[in-house]
């Protein structure tokens, strides 16, 4: 992680201690990362473009999040 990156997630740290973002505000954030990584389910990325499951879950870039697998497809 470069000293950029790093400075954005502690700045973020200390909005959030500080009481300064509301849940919706984080919301908010959540959804605009997601965006940007088009984050998909598995089942909707397959069902989207016409791919097993399994063929997903082998062939394309998945992490998961708050225990949900998701599908990063950005490029």
């Amino acid at each position: 992680m470069n000293d950029l990156e790093q400075k954005i997630l502690n700045r973020l740290e200390n909005l959030i201690i500080e009481n300064k973002l509301s849940n919706d505000n984080l919301v908010q954030i959540i959804e605009l990362c997601g965006s940007y990584l088009n984050l998909q389910t598995i089942s909707d990325y397959s069902k989207d473009n016409n791919i097993s499951y399994n063929g997903v879950k082998k062939c394309r870039n998945v992490i998961e999040i708050f225990n949900v697998k998701f599908v990063i497809d950005n490029d």
